[in-house]
């Protein structure tokens, strides 16, 4: 049911569903079953004591013996240190989630300061890529994904410069509402009041798709100036009901990383693994942000 994020998506360990172990990179293992050799049955007697044998099981359990050598070299060799034994919580989402809200502040204060186009630009494409790349890594990459923190800062400091020239005080009120959609989501999930379903998951991808590609079309149609306006498509009384539907996807898409960090907590999940989940809460949360602008914006109008 991992749906909505790539980030969450990519690792199995955030999906729900049976017991499982983890390997030394973080993904599910499962024990293995034997299976007697292709076109050949087993062939059971009775053994000892009325206990059932079979051929193959018995040769399957002398190539699974181990030598002297093997037994004296996995007796020496060192302990698994406190850090890999080590299980993501919750207090370690919220830890990395911080701090990577500190490096984005940091940087959108320097792009809000200089007010500096290109540096919005810069931070606008690095972010994408650092995006795409933490996105489908299989381990977190913690510089990666503060390098990424740091980019996004310049983006959002850059676009809020813009906004606010046009509506005052829009980024105050963009900011807080940010927040209630994120506490709104947080509670609903927490109470139940909001269940992730396999049907719900999919439903979401098909709206999320449809938004996508109106989003594209939205924006080639502005560049080739077949539509005009700050917002082409997206102006007017139409553009407001595609705004509130945008941030009602963006809220779905926080309840469902709620429940993938849930399960990723429940499974076992390594330490390391919490880089992650920060890593696709934030990229959820600078979409609201977005959303939220553009939303307001639409309402205010021309004041």
């Amino acid at each position: 049911m991992a749906g909505n994020n790539p980030v969450f998506a990519n690792s199995e360990a955030f999906k729900s569903g049976g017991y499982a172990t983890f390997n030394e990179t973080g993904g599910r293992t499962q024990a293995p079953q034997w299976q007697p050799p292709q076109g050949q049955q087993p062939q059971y007697g009775a053994g000892p004591y009325g206990q059932a044998t079979t051929q193959y099981g018995q040769q399957y359990s002398q190539q699974q013996a181990y030598t002297p050598e093997q037994l004296e070299q996995m007796y020496n060799q060192p302990p698994a240190s406190a850090a890999q034994m080590r299980r993501m919580t919750y207090d370690d989402v919220v830890l990395r989630t911080g701090l990577m809200f500190a490096v984005l502040l940091a940087t959108a204060a320097v792009s809000w300061i200089t007010g500096s186009g290109l540096l919005m630009i810069v931070g606008l494409i690095g972010g994408l890529v650092l995006g795409l790349v933490n996105a489908f890594k299989k381990n977190p990459s913690p510089a990666l994904i503060l390098g990424y923190a740091a980019f996004e800062g310049l983006f959002i400091g850059g676009i809020s410069v813009v906004f606010a020239g046009r509506w005052n005080g829009i980024v105050p009120q963009a900011v807080l509402a940010t927040l209630a959609v994120f506490a709104v989501a947080l509670f609903a999930y927490k109470s139940g009041k909001v269940r992730v379903t396999a049907k719900s998951a999919k439903i979401f991808m098909i709206a999320m798709g449809g938004y996508l590609v109106f989003s594209l079309i939205n924006v080639v149609l502005m560049w080739t100036g077949v539509v005009g306006g700050e917002f082409g498509l997206r102006s007017g009384p139409l553009g407001f009901l595609i705004g509130l539907f945008a941030v009602g996807l963006a809220a779905y898409s926080l309840v469902m990383d709620f429940d993938f960090i849930d399960q990723g907590v429940r499974n076992g999940l390594p330490e390391r693994f919490a880089w992650t989940a920060a890593f696709g809460l934030v990229v959820t949360l600078v979409w609201l942000y977005i959303e939220l602008l553009r939303l307001i914006a639409i309402l205010r109008g021309d004041d």
